[in-house]
């Protein structure tokens, strides 16, 4: 770990990097006292301003939160709610950043996927669905992608009758987020400057109608939560 701070703070020509954050290690790693106590060294030393993890399980972001982690990156969409049960309270209670990745649920979310829907072979999305090259949960959230499309598809609609106007299905789903109480940022791919655009104006469509937080809570739960809830 000193290693690569030192390369880092070299390549970026910094004395102090503002944010180290480990990247989805295996639980006995963040359980081990002897990580963090590393990592508290090197900000206590100056060269790192706060340190974090970006994990996979709620279980592991308690345990991060634990050890003083000042964020957590972690998984939570539409179709995966389970931050939200105690993830986000006591990130909002602790003063720690949440810093959202996976958004769209591997692009699931934009409504655009159908089961005839082929990704290149070089993709996550087509060799990654079991978890044959990391975690499933990487990949439409963990949700298998038939049950994917259809609960997508029914999403889209929903937006249609509830969303704010001239809002696309992505970019409702970035907003719910932000509304999220204890998110801090989200973190959605963009394949383009003009994807990039519509992601970042997310952030200035109206509130969402209560209604529609309703109606994706029901989704979730008839169609989504005994795929994922209890895994992350």
């Amino acid at each position: 770990m000193l290693e690569w701070n030192e390369r880092s703070r070299r390549l970026l020509g910094v004395d102090t990097l503002d944010l180290v954050q480990l990247h989805c290690p295996p639980t006995e790693v963040l359980a081990s006292a002897r990580t963090w106590d590393a990592l508290k060294r090197m900000r206590d030393e100056g060269r790192i301003a706060a340190f974090g993890a970006s994990v996979e399980t709620c279980e592991q972001a308690l345990i991060a939160m634990d050890h003083g982690a000042a964020t957590i990156q972690i998984i939570c969409n539409v179709f995966r709610r389970k931050p939200l049960d105690e993830v986000l309270p006591r990130a909002l209670e602790q003063g720690v950043g949440i810093i959202v990745r996976v958004p769209l649920a591997s692009g699931l979310l934009s409504g655009k996927y159908t089961r005839e829907t082929r990704f290149d072979t070089k993709d996550h999305r087509s060799y990654n669905r079991d978890g044959s090259a990391f975690d499933v949960g990487e990949t439409f959230a963990g949700v298998p992608f038939d049950i994917g499309v259809e609960a997508a598809r029914e999403f889209a609609a929903l937006c249609a009758e509830f969303g704010p106007e001239g809002a696309t299905p992505a970019q409702i789903a970035l907003k719910w987020l932000i509304e999220r109480p204890g998110v801090t940022t989200v973190i959605p791919g963009a394949r383009s400057r003009e994807q990039a655009v519509a992601n970042a104006s997310a952030a200035r469509i109206a509130r969402l109608d209560p209604a529609l937080n309703e109606a994706l809570e029901a989704l979730y739960e008839e169609r989504i939560r005994a795929h994922v809830h209890d895994r992350w």
